[in-house]
């Protein structure tokens, strides 16, 4: 973990209530996919955890969406503004599963995070397919960039304005995957361990008080007894949560 400032270069709106900001600042805290940051905004008492979207030397963004007062405000916020921020927080995805056939599954806001996890894994010449489930085609975002990556990308909407019709879940080959790695609501993540007939991990997302584990308010139990998502997590084993 690593408290710093770094200064907002860039803030834009890439679908339906949904923005990328792109921070320049020092990143090396940042090791692995799915590792987040705890943002301090003026006029909030507690920090808003993010999940990174991708890091380099000397930068980092994320990908928000507008759910309430915090996150309104940030999409009102200039480049220029300077934030003080924990970055390198909690444990990210595994990149040493042994898996050849990886399955990504992200629903809505949880996608982000698989971006630089796939991106890993096709540099270690694996074929990943991805799954991605939105509300309707304005809330997409992401999928053409998963593509350029060079992964094999499946769309769904819950209207069916954009790619098949239905959630995440239904964009899942599980046929052709040996191991998923997910980021979503809780509910699709559930739904998605007790469908899949394979190996997987998940990053959970819960309400943080210090975003490192001190004040234990995002504990959770597992089968290994209480762990803290900002600490252990936020990605845990299905074997380990007992999903």
């Amino acid at each position: 973990m690593k408290q710093t400032v770094w200064t907002m270069q860039d803030n834009a709106r890439i679908a339906r209530d949904t923005w990328k900001m792109l921070f320049l600042g020092d990143s090396r805290a940042f090791e692995n996919p799915g590792q987040f940051l705890n943002l301090s905004l003026d006029g909030y008492y507690l920090r808003r955890p993010f999940s990174v979207f991708d890091w380099a030397p000397g930068q980092a963004s994320i990908i928000y969406k507008a759910l309430g007062r915090g996150t309104d405000h940030m999409t009102r916020l200039q480049p220029g503004i300077r934030l003080n921020v924990l970055c390198g927080l909690g444990n990210g995805f595994n990149l040493a599963t042994g898996s050849q056939r990886p399955l990504l599954v992200g629903g809505g806001v949880g996608v982000p995070p698989l971006y630089r996890l796939c991106r890993e894994l096709i540099s270690q010449g694996r074929p990943v397919q991805v799954a991605l489930g939105f509300g309707s085609a304005d809330e997409i975002f992401l999928a053409e960039e998963f593509r350029a990556l060079g992964a094999q990308v499946n769309v769904a909407t819950m209207d069916g304005s954009a790619g098949m019709r239905g959630t995440a879940l239904d964009a899942c080959d599980f046929t052709r995957a040996d191991f998923f790695h997910a980021c979503g609501p809780t509910a699709m993540l559930k739904a998605l361990c007790a469908q899949a007939g394979i190996p997987g991990e998940v990053s959970l997302e819960e309400r943080m008080g210090c975003g490192f584990g001190a004040c234990m308010g995002c504990t959770i139990m597992t089968r290994q007894g209480p762990q803290r998502v900002c600490k252990e997590g936020p990605v845990f084993s299905r074997e380990v949560l007992g999903w």
